[in-house]
């Protein structure tokens, strides 16, 4: 495997020694933080029960969001 060498600031090497674990590597954090997830990557993350409750909260939050629109605007008249 090829290395290359960089330097970083001691303030990114502090941020990335704390979310290293200790059987990580720096370039296996490097990677782990750089990685390109797809929406694939969420399928099966939440329960059938869960994502329901997220719709519903979802449209709670939504129509109450409405609703503050609705009554700023009505203010603003």
């Amino acid at each position: 495997m090829a290395t290359k060498c960089i330097t970083i600031t001691s303030e990114a090497y502090e941020r990335l020694s704390m979310l290293k674990a200790p059987y990580e590597s720096f370039s296996e954090v490097i990677t782990k933080l750089t990685k390109k997830y797809s929406f694939f990557d969420l399928i099966g993350i939440l329960s059938n029960k869960e994502a329901e409750e997220m719709r519903e909260h979802v449209a709670d939050l939504r129509k109450r969001l409405r609703k503050e629109v609705n009554q700023t605007a009505e203010r603003l008249k």
